[in-house]
């Protein structure tokens, strides 16, 4: 049997977090492409230290976009972030590119051709994850996690509040009775800040961001309300810290509420399982809790490279589901085609649409005009709900 009473932690990290920049600057090397050619294969990795970005990976895609194109986006990334420091300077950093073509072995194995459909671009297993803790039906630790660095980035952007340096960290732990949610027990976060700002002058700085975000009377005592812990974090970001792409798979998904598959998603094109169908499992998974089928749903699914069939469909409501579980996997996959194309073509998913992906989680974020978060959207609940009855 499940508990009932707990306490629970997720963290978050920024956009100018070191990992988070070299996510940024991979994404942003996959928008490039799709935005130049929506059939583009992109996997490249980022790594980040003092005033020096290391690109490297495989792609297929046209050869209008060089390695000089490559570097301009590198430097247009950070720029956007907000680094201009001593130690990591848009403009001033060393940028190297090691991207090459695809191997044509992967591309000859998960090329569609003949009868033959594309198949998965590697072997893997992908996770997805709802539940109603929260109106965007995500678990509430990491949302709040969130919503905390992402309102306290939006003030730094603005020059509402200047202060603030790029590179910060969250971690909330919230107390749960019967289950659900009911107040922060400890709130943590750290954020790089001016020389002249002292450890008081930062707390004061980030208090309302915490205080408005999390729901009314939810907020700890001053005693667990810790706020840069060391004392002083003017020192950040990549110069205080070497980044790679792909480290905080915890952060962009489910905060440790849910199982994860291993994968990152950063740096990937749609075409990669990585990323494509922990999209489509998510998407699953909240168009059943939206349907009001279950309180929590995890999804599995799971492929081998070059086949187009998920291997399994695997469903847990953790038995606070109104369905039988193996019906509720069949009617799931009548309902979206889950091979790389018809997840692909389903979400809409070979569109410029993955920078953005790159801080404050994959998940929980509003469906945006263009097809970003297109797994976010909840338009299978009906006919799920119809489908069983």
């Amino acid at each position: 049997m499940a508990r009932k009473n707990y306490v629970f932690t997720s963290e978050s990290v920024s956009e100018g977090h070191p990992d988070k920049v070299c996510d940024r600057i991979s994404d942003a090397i996959v928008d490039t492409y799709l935005g130049a050619d929506p059939l583009s294969r992109v996997a490249v990795e980022t790594l980040c230290t003092t005033n020096r970005v290391v690109m490297a990976g495989e792609v297929r895609g046209p050869g209008s976009i060089t390695r000089e194109h490559l570097e301009d986006v590198a430097r247009k990334a950070v720029k956007e972030i907000g680094y201009e420091q001593a130690g990591f300077h848009w403009e001033k950093m060393i940028v190297e590119c090691y991207v090459h073509e695809q191997s044509s072995d992967i591309a000859q194995g998960v090329d569609s051709a003949g009868n033959k459909d594309e198949g998965a671009g590697d072997q893997g297993i992908m996770f997805g994850y709802a539940c109603n803790e929260t109106q965007a039906l995500m678990p509430a630790p990491i949302y709040y996690s969130h919503a905390i660095l992402k309102s306290m980035a939006e003030a730094r952007h603005s020059g509402a509040v200047p202060g603030f340096g790029p590179d910060s960290k969250s971690q909330v732990t919230l107390q749960y009775e019967d289950g659900k949610p009911v107040r922060a027990t400890a709130v943590v976060v750290s954020t790089q800040h001016g020389e002249k700002l002292d450890q008081e002058q930062v707390r004061e700085l980030v208090r309302p961001h915490v205080v408005n975000v999390l729901p009314e009377g939810w907020m700890c005592g001053e005693e667990d309300f810790y706020v840069n812990p060391t004392g002083r974090f003017v020192i950040g970001g990549p110069d205080g810290d070497c980044g790679l792409t792909g480290r905080k798979i915890i952060v962009d998904t489910y905060g440790g509420a849910a199982p994860h598959g291993g994968g990152a998603f950063s740096g990937k094109d749609p075409t990669k399982v990585d990323r494509s169908a922990a999209y489509a499992s998510r998407y699953l998974a909240k168009n059943v809790v939206a349907a009001g089928l279950a309180d929590r749903c995890c999804i599995q699914l799971a492929y081998a490279i070059g086949v187009s069939k998920p291997l399994s469909v695997y469903v847990d409501t953790y038995g606070t589901g109104n369905v039988d579980e193996d019906k509720l996997s069949d009617v799931l996959q009548q309902h979206m085609d889950l091979s790389p194309r018809g997840i692909r073509e389903h979400l809409e998913l070979s569109k410029p649409i993955y920078a953005r992906t790159s801080a404050y989680g994959h998940f929980g974020r509003d469906p945006e005009p263009d097809g970003g978060f297109s797994w976010e959207r909840t338009d299978l609940a009906d006919s799920l709900r119809s489908a069983l009855g």
